[in-house]
């Protein structure tokens, strides 16, 4: 008789499986953890949240709103890892600045002071670091605020990656200016500010070295003057917030699971670039998960929101501001696009990351 082949399916190894989306409950940290998902907000609910507690954490917007001394204050910090250092339109310098900026300007705040704390590699080229400080010297003139307080530290070579920075900033927010997803109700109108995936497809295309037949800059941009001009028309806007990480359905999701209201879009009302839009379709992905860096989502009510797109597009920053969808009552806590060819599908929360390393 001919020797016995053993036909038996080898035990499988999840831990050796390599996949685009990482297994969701894993016994140490994945890339996907810092993606701005679904992963992201589980190691903050399960991890983060429970050992600082506080009524200001749990907040868990883009900036904390505090009172102290009676006056009412806006405080957020950031930490900026992306590669390459240098891109087209921006640095690591500049994103330092303004996203801590724009977190700020989500609840109302202009920026006054920030704190910045430098990472450093040894071996990094003294040229590359005194290039991404003056860049953000530059920013943060630009925006208005003053680098009050850093902090420089070096890690050994192998242990970084050339320069991470970590922003913190505080400003004064408005008297009855009230930002937080909780204030979304049925009927608000959402406002994107222009084109979206922008700064993602740009540090994408330098990164892997892809060509789309345009050079691409990013969107980096501080939007305190955009949402001074907004709340010019009214204070009485919702809530902002600027889609970085896990772009626009992150930031769409997120609202809505705090505010337990519905959201649908309208996805021939997206604004996106054909830039964008072509270099998604070719790598697969979806422009709503795409990040962005120079613009911000708005929930304003219905009566006041012809008057605010208005101011929007009036600002520099604003000029391909559109109304892409509203709050509902339907499927509360979840966000619905409605397609161009009629039906809808489930926006959902990413579970880990598109693009890795875009801030």
């Amino acid at each position: 008789m001919p020797e016995t082949t053993d036909l038996r399916v080898p035990a499988l190894d999840p831990e050796a499986w390599t996949c685009p989306a990482p297994l969701r409950h894993r016994p140490r940290v994945v890339m996907g953890h810092g993606g701005g998902g679904a992963l992201s907000a589980e190691l903050v609910q399960h991890v983060f949240a429970p050992a600082y507690g506080g009524e200001a954490l749990a907040q868990m917007g883009d900036a904390a709103a505090l009172t102290l001394g009676g006056v009412r204050l806006a405080f957020s910090t950031d930490t900026f890892v992306v590669r390459p250092l240098f891109f087209p339109g921006g640095s690591i310098g500049d994103l330092a600045v303004n996203g801590t900026v724009n977190d700020l300007a989500m609840s109302g705040a202009r920026a006054a002071y920030l704190s910045c704390g430098f990472i450093l590699e040894e071996g990094v080229e003294l040229d590359v670091v005194d290039r991404v400080a003056k860049a953000l010297g530059a920013a943060a003139r630009a925006a208005g605020v003053e680098v009050a307080t850093g902090d420089t530290k070096v890690v050994e070579a192998g242990h970084g990656d050339g320069i991470f920075i970590n922003t913190a900033g505080i400003g004064l927010v408005p008297a009855g200016v009230d930002l937080r997803p909780q204030r979304v109700v049925p009927g608000d109108v959402v406002i994107v500010s222009g084109g979206i995936g922008v700064h993602g497809v740009a540090i994408m295309s330098v990164r892997e070295g892809l060509e789309f037949g345009v050079e691409l800059e990013s969107d980096c941009a501080a939007l305190g003057g955009l949402v001074d001009a907004m709340l010019a028309v009214t204070p009485d806007l919702h809530v902002l917030r600027d889609p970085t990480r896990g772009g626009v359905a992150a930031a769409l999701n997120e609202i809505a699971a705090a505010s337990g209201a519905g959201v649908i879009v309208q996805e021939r009302e997206l604004p996106i670039p054909p830039t964008v839009a072509n270099a998604c379709a070719i790598l697969g992905l979806d422009p709503m998960y795409v990040a962005n860096e120079g613009k911000l989502v708005a929930f304003v009510p219905r009566e006041h929101a012809d008057a605010v797109l208005e101011a929007m597009r009036a600002h520099p920053l604003g000029g391909d501001s559109a109304i892409i969808g509203e709050a509902v009552e339907d499927h509360p806590g979840m966000v619905v696009a409605r397609t161009g060819l009629g039906g809808t599908r489930v926006v959902d929360l990413p579970i880990g990351e598109q693009l890795p390393r875009i801030c």
